[in-house]
């Protein structure tokens, strides 16, 4: 199964079910995750995990 057929079925979900306030927390978790991830090899990491 392909990265964007996920994407497609989790859309057809939301349109479906009316679950709008499912997108917010899924963008917050991602763009949280992309920080970490990013942020882990960087001079930034320990700023960032004060943050937690």
């Amino acid at each position: 199964m392909s990265k964007l057929s996920i994407l497609r079925e989790f859309w057809l979900f939301m349109r479906e079910r009316k679950k709008w306030w499912l997108g917010p927390i899924i963008l917050f978790l991602v763009l949280l995750g992309l920080l970490i991830v990013f942020a882990e090899g960087s001079a930034l990491a320990p700023f960032i995990y004060t943050l937690f």
